[in-house]
């Protein structure tokens, strides 16, 4: 049974800018592996991190270190869920999509329990 449903878009220059405006913003929204990414993948994690929050519908906030994307070898996306992300999860499948092109970054995350 589908749980949530989350998706989000990303302007990659817009966030670039926001970054460049706000250099604790960096370090903020990712996890120090992901910060090593090029900017148009961590618009899409970006992306990805806001999905899930809609996904979830939680009523309060959430740490955005405590949902880390990660590629695994076939370079298939995922959520590595830490704390309070990892509770409201509580064994569900999360399935997430990333996609960049044209200056946009985008990313849809399906919870299914």
């Amino acid at each position: 049974m589908i749980d949530g449903i989350g998706i989000d878009v990303v302007d990659i220059k817009r966030f670039q800018e926001s970054l460049d405006r706000t250099p604790t913003l960096l370090e903020k929204l990712f996890t120090e592996s992901e910060r090593a990414k090029p900017i148009h993948s961590l618009a899409a994690r970006f992306a990805a991190k806001e999905a899930l929050y809609k996904a979830l519908s939680p009523t309060h906030g959430l740490s955005w270190h405590d949902a880390e994307i990660i590629s695994h070898e076939n370079g298939k996306p995922d959520f590595l869920f830490r704390g309070q992300i990892a509770e409201l999860i509580d064994g569900a499948r999360v399935h997430l999509s990333l996609s960049h092109d044209a200056g946009i970054a985008s990313a849809m995350v399906v919870i299914e329990r």
